[in-house]
């Protein structure tokens, strides 16, 4: 009989040297992922552009027409899909990576790798989507005569790099509880639901009370879609409520990770 234990690393460091020893492992991971989202199915990748462009529409209709809900002088199409598409990167990454140890249960029961690569996969995968969006915020933005800003270049990919960062750090504490906790599937849903709302995506900031905007902006995303629309809509770029959602980020996504170190080697008991 072969006895295998697989120890947890010890310091921070030897863990990140591991995770980079099975690099080309989570490489793997992201181009299964990418291939299993559209195996299969009629439009391929034109559902990265078929979610937004939906999601647009239906916020024009309702909450730009019907409701009237402001949107800063800008056409509610544009100041909805500036929004929409890095909306729709987290949300998918989220959802993707919350039940990720249970999609992959039989994988993570029968051989060591480091774990952290199951949740984090949706995330690589997810940029191709995101790529696929920002095209066509261009594209909806030259239909309405809008033009991104010259800094926009060296921006974005910032921004990205952010919103990125925020994904891994909701993902990494979802997908630990959610190999612990089966209600977690049915609480991911209804979480991204309420975050919907807590974030201007379908309203400007300003519709926010003024004393309640420094814990508003305690949201890692109001700073990302202020961004977003910043750079792509010309707009000023709101620098306090970015650096407010990188440091919210970074605290959010370390306790994440001591968390899911903490409860990673059980992963394969519970899973």
């Amino acid at each position: 009989m072969t006895l295998i234990v697989a120890r947890r690393r010890a310091t921070w460091v030897a863990y990140v040297r591991e995770l980079a020893r099975f690099r080309d492992l989570f490489g793997f991971f992201v181009l299964r992922d990418i291939r299993v989202r559209y195996s299969q199915t009629v439009l391929g990748l034109g559902w990265s552009v078929l979610q937004p462009f939906l999601q647009m529409v239906v916020f024009s209709v309702f909450f730009g027409g019907l409701a009237g809900i402001g949107s800063g002088g800008v056409p509610y199409a544009v100041f909805s899909i500036a929004a929409v598409v890095p909306w729709t990167y987290f949300s998918n990454a989220v959802t993707n990576s919350s039940s990720s140890f249970v999609a992959n249960a039989q994988l993570v029961g029968k051989v060591y790798f480091p774990r952290l690569f199951i949740p984090l996969s949706p995330l690589g995968a997810g940029l191709v989507d995101l790529g696929i969006g920002i095209v066509l915020l261009l594209g909806v933005e030259l239909v309405y005569g809008y033009y991104p800003s010259w800094w926009a270049l060296p921006v974005v990919p910032v921004l990205i790099g952010l919103l990125v960062l925020v994904s891994a750090a909701v993902s990494v504490w979802l997908s630990a509880l959610g190999a612990l906790y089966r209600d977690v599937r049915y609480v991911a849903p209804f979480f991204l639901q309420i975050l919907l709302f807590v974030t201007p995506i379908i309203y400007v900031v300003n519709r926010v009370p003024a004393s309640i905007r420094p814990f508003y902006a305690l949201n890692p995303l109001v700073g990302i879609v202020g961004g977003f629309r910043g750079a792509f809509l010309n707009q000023p770029m709101p620098v306090g409520s970015i650096f407010v959602s990188f440091c919210s980020s970074v605290v959010l996504l370390v306790l994440g990770l001591a968390y899911f170190r903490h409860v990673e080697r059980v992963f394969a008991d519970v899973a």
